[in-house]
């Protein structure tokens, strides 16, 4: 690739004038590879905030991935330079097993973005800059894309149903046309008792059709229904983080 020679030859002068060569890295070489970290962890962190669903976004959180993975390419740096290499990495790795992370994971993909951060950290200090960067950018394009495209996203219903009802009335009987004519799929989720017994609640979710009529759906319903309450609330909120 014609393209990348002069990235490449570029890299290979700041080697030999840093002395990445050395078998210890000098101080130029750790402030270096420290600057690297940390800015391949802030484009995590920003991938993290750009991809992130849900109502419990924390900043905190964010500095934590930067922090982690910088302080990870400082151990791995000191971990390289000495002979008993493997016994440090083995109490490294046990350190890391005994710490619990002062945060409840709101999500599976916040365990995931640690081990990027740190993945990263550890490349970082195993003196492979290339490596690092080429990885880092593929995987944020990887996650970036699979965020976007909404890829391996169930079927989720679009709308939250909620009908009261009198007692006397037969709502499978009532409600079912309805559903078939304007939704593709429906489900049950709860049915209450209310007002000392006197009318029955029912919870639904609800996936609309594509052009689907709401008002001429809730008109409908609210016919079914005996005029009772009726409400109809949608599932796809965006969140500002």
């Amino acid at each position: 690739m014609a393209f990348l020679d002069p990235i490449i030859d570029s890299f290979e002068s700041i080697k030999e004038t840093l002395g990445f060569d050395n078998p210890v890295p000098g101080v130029p070489e750790v402030f270096f590879a420290l600057a690297v970290s940390f800015s391949l962890n802030l484009i995590i962190g920003t991938l993290y905030k750009a991809t992130y669903r849900g109502t419990r976004y924390s900043q905190d959180y964010v500095h934590t991935l930067v922090i982690v993975g910088t302080v990870t390419t400082i151990l791995i740096l000191v971990v390289g330079t000495h002979q008993n290499a493997q016994a440090i990495g083995f109490g490294m790795f046990a350190a890391f097993a005994m710490i619990r992370f002062r945060r409840n994971l709101g999500q599976a993909r916040d365990l995931a973005f640690i081990l990027f951060s740190m993945m990263t950290g550890m490349v970082v200090g195993a003196r492979l800059y290339p490596t690092a960067v080429a990885t880092t950018i593929v995987m944020v394009a990887a996650v970036y894309v699979l965020s976007k495209k909404e890829a391996f996203a169930p079927k989720r219903a679009s709308h939250n149903l909620r009908i009261r009802v009198n007692n006397d009335i037969q709502y499978d009987q009532e409600f079912f046309p309805i559903f078939e004519e304007f939704a593709d799929a429906t489900e049950l989720i709860s049915v209450e008792s209310i007002q000392a017994g006197m009318m029955t609640e029912l919870r639904w979710g609800i996936l609309l059709k594509s052009g689907a009529k709401v008002s001429d759906f809730m008109e409908k319903l609210q016919v079914a229904s005996g005029n009772n309450r009726v409400i109809l609330t949608s599932t796809q909120r965006s969140f500002d983080n």
